[in-house]
């Protein structure tokens, strides 16, 4: 199986697909996140030529050596069309090196709004669609339908946040409806229910990011996260302070479809080859 094969050519389901790299890779996704402390202690200039210059040595280092990347899309967003075109530029070399790409976008929104974010993240057709995007459920997990469809019929798929590292996501995540049920436990639910309508050999087009540092809250807030049988994105590995036993107690019973995220930890590593070579090995290892 191609992993960074997308959907022009193949319509292999995205979950069976960064099921297939981790298998072949370890368990860890490279972020890309060119933001100005970091391009000052690289040595490069906070501008679109600096994050071009970031985003290109991270790949040449590590392309072939992991599974996935993750570009941080507001990094690049941030100087504008240039920031954009170079954003779409690190999605076609990742593809280029065989890994797959999760573009770290966040979208969500209704209707005709949500369509065009779908299309263009998700599209054969787009510049901007890698393999995978994450998106925001906030407006409620069926105004992402677009983008969920899109990625099932492209073999494309996407990562939609559920519980996430930042504590203040608790105050709504956490919360419970009349159901009793929390709201991370809802997204959790309907998002399942997709998967469970796609054909699949190992894990579904959708996947949820759950940070790895949210300690027991899948335990008290009752989800089943087996259910899901999609792929976890799991940031707070590394800087955040999540390490083996945090990443056991959150995704006990899960820990197969779990893709750590990992970007400080390794990025502050560089610019030497080695050091990035060095730092995501010692990531990888530490997990397995």
């Amino acid at each position: 199986m191609n992993i960074a094969t997308p959907a022009a050519t193949s319509r292999v389901c995205f979950g069976d697909r960064i099921y297939a790299a981790m298998r072949a890779h370890g368990p860890v996704c490279v972020g890309i996140d060119p933001h100005a402390g970091l391009l000052h202690e690289w040595g490069l200039d906070d501008d679109a030529n600096g994050v071009r210059e970031f985003s290109l040595r991270v790949i040449e280092a590590l392309g072939g050596r992991v599974g996935a990347f993750k570009p941080q899309a507001a990094f690049f967003e941030r100087h504008g069309s240039r920031g954009v075109a170079v954003l779409e530029e690190v999605i076609a070399v990742c593809r280029e090196v065989g890994s797959l790409c999760i573009v770290d976008a966040k979208r969500g929104d209704i209707g005709s709004t949500m369509d065009g974010y779908a299309h263009a993240f998700l599209s054969d057709s787009s510049p901007l669609a890698g393999d995978a995007v994450t998106l925001s459920p906030y407006l409620g997990v069926r105004s992402l339908m677009p983008a969920l469809e899109l990625a099932r019929d492209t073999g494309r798929g996407v990562f939609v946040l559920a519980l996430t590292s930042n504590p203040e996501g608790a105050s709504v995540q956490h919360a419970r409806g009349e159901d009793g049920m929390s709201v991370a436990g809802h997204i959790v639910s309907q998002l399942a229910d997709f998967n469970r309508r796609c054909e699949q050999q190992h894990l579904g087009p959708v996947g949820i990011v759950v940070g790895a540092t949210v300690g027991d809250a899948v335990k008290r807030l009752g989800i089943d996260l087996a259910s899901l049988n999609g792929a976890f994105l799991a940031p707070g590995v590394g800087a955040q302070g999540a390490g083996p036993a945090q990443v056991r107690e959150v995704f006990a019973g899960a820990q197969d479809a779990v893709l750590a995220s990992s970007s400080r930890a390794i990025l502050r590593s560089g610019p030497s080859v080695k050091g990035l070579r060095d730092a995501y090995r010692a990531t990888v290892d530490s997990l397995q």
